[in-house]
């Protein structure tokens, strides 16, 4: 792909657009806004533990990127479409 910085910063774009889409689906309240948080916190949990064990095995930092990269552009497109 790009240079790693190019991508590392597409990816913190990419993350702000996240944060933003899951903000407002939680002010909307409701069933959905609590299972957004309740998905938030449980993807949370499950990256933090897959890097863990990604680092442990030697993963190199673009290997770790790759990965959060994947989840922050599944996120923004689940988050777009039901949004839309």
């Amino acid at each position: 792909m790009f240079n790693p910085w190019v991508d590392l910063s597409l990816s913190i774009l990419e993350a702000q657009q996240v944060i933003w889409l899951r903000s407002m689906r939680i002010a909307s309240g409701g069933k959905a806004a609590e299972r957004e948080a309740n998905l938030m916190i449980s993807e949370k949990i499950e990256a933090a533990g897959r890097a863990t064990v990604m680092l442990a095995m030697g993963a190199s930092a673009d290997k770790l990127a790759s990965y959060y990269g994947g989840k922050i552009r599944a996120n923004r497109k689940r988050l777009s479409r039901s949004s839309a």
